[in-house]
């Protein structure tokens, strides 16, 4: 059983109809991620995010949970008595049981000690069922290439990208907060926080997204024209295959930089906390649907908003698009600054950094900015 597992993670490509492997693939997943959410209630203090800790409701998890044991071990019974594919689903159904003997949904959970270091599993679980459910979806409904499965090639890289992510909010959040302080707080003024203040909610979100946007804009580009942080920002021009899941490719150090120069306007203009988790919903959105493989372009509204069409050119190896659709939410920003692409063709060809010199995997990514000894710039394999 276990070398097919492990042969099953490390392959991509379609899976089949007719054989259990899409159920089974279904019952795998829902039941290795009822096993960490079981792991989450027995140590939420070390396990969950006290951030999201505060925003949910315990009793709608547990039934999540609930719901999501029963799927799992529904299918997997189903495809053990119909001998398909049985050596997956019986791994899936070892960790129904699993889950189950540890006390399923039904773990007791008293007071969380605040101000212990946690990792944020309850976040990667939620948000990875979350985003698999609403992106397939929407990516099998618009599909802009419909021959790209879903367990395209790589797709392993990118789910270890994601789960690291997740898994370090805690620290990038500390990091995040104890960077802006020590560099901006200085130039923190409570007569435009005030002047913010007075703003409605819809004008303050829009100010918020625009401030964001150009901040983001010229870091943007410096990522890409400074020679060492290009070595940062080349981990994510990595990806060739463009699905939801590939803008969570980025190096853990470009997260940091990146969250930390997005968030000192936040804090310096003195958002409310409204104003920014409605920031920050959109930001997630957009992220993961911009990336998506889908075939969306908007109309004239691309030349306004970004979208899937305007920053997959950001990602294409086409000429025309090197350095280019910078923006993250305003494409209209690169058009006031001669920086969008104007192309003849409605999408890009290829995806991927020119030369193709950033390696495969997680951990040879991660250390690949401080280890290349090639060309320091985007166009490099021009």
């Amino acid at each position: 059983m276990l070398p097919r597992l492990r042969q099953l993670t490390r392959s991509a490509g379609s899976l089949h109809a007719g054989q259990g492997m899409i159920s089974g693939v279904i019952a795998l997943t829902l039941a290795s991620l009822c096993f960490l959410g079981v792991l989450a209630f027995h140590f939420p203090q070390y396990l969950t995010t006290p951030e999201l800790r505060q925003n949910y409701d315990v009793a709608i998890i547990r039934q999540l949970l609930f719901v999501s044991l029963v799927i799992a071990g529904g299918l997997s019974l189903f495809n053990i008595v119909m001998q398909r594919a049985s050596w997956l689903s019986a791994a899936a159904f070892a960790l129904v049981l699993s889950s189950a003997l540890l006390g399923g949904h039904k773990v007791p959970v008293g007071d969380v000690a605040d101000g212990t270091p946690y990792i944020g599993l309850d976040w990667f679980i939620l948000d990875l069922l979350g985003s698999a459910l609403i992106f397939i979806f929407i990516e099998k409904l618009f599909a802009l290439r419909k021959e790209q499965p879903i367990f395209r090639p790589e797709w392993q890289t990118d789910l270890q990208h994601f789960a690291v992510s997740h898994m370090l909010i805690g620290f990038v959040l500390l990091a995040t907060n104890l960077l802006v302080h020590r560099f901006f707080g200085w130039a923190a003024s409570d007569g435009l926080r005030g002047w913010v203040a007075t703003l409605p909610f819809w004008g303050s979100l829009l100010l918020l997204l625009l401030v964001s946007d150009l901040t983001q804009y010229w870091l943007h580009r410096a990522y890409h024209q400074v020679p060492w942080l290009w070595r940062l920002h080349a981990v994510h021009h990595s990806v060739k295959h463009m699905d939801w899941l590939a803008g969570s490719r980025q190096h853990l150090l470009e997260i940091l930089i990146t969250r930390t120069l997005v968030f000192a306007p936040m804090f310096l203009l003195g958002f409310s906390k409204d104003v920014i988790d409605a920031y920050i919903l959109i930001v997630g959105f957009q992220a993961v649907f911009n990336h998506a493989n889908v075939s969306v372009r908007l109309g004239p509204l691309r030349y306004l908003i970004v979208t899937p069409n305007f920053h997959h050119w950001h990602h294409s190896q086409d000429q025309e698009a090197l350095d280019r659709n910078y923006a993250a939410h305003f494409a209209f920003i690169d058009h006031l600054f001669g920086t969008a692409v104007h192309s003849a063709n409605p999408w890009p060809k290829h995806y991927g950094v020119l030369g193709d010199y950033v390696p495969k995997g997680f951990w040879r990514q991660l250390k690949f900015p401080f280890v290349w000894q090639g060309e320091q710039s985007s166009r490099a394999a021009e």
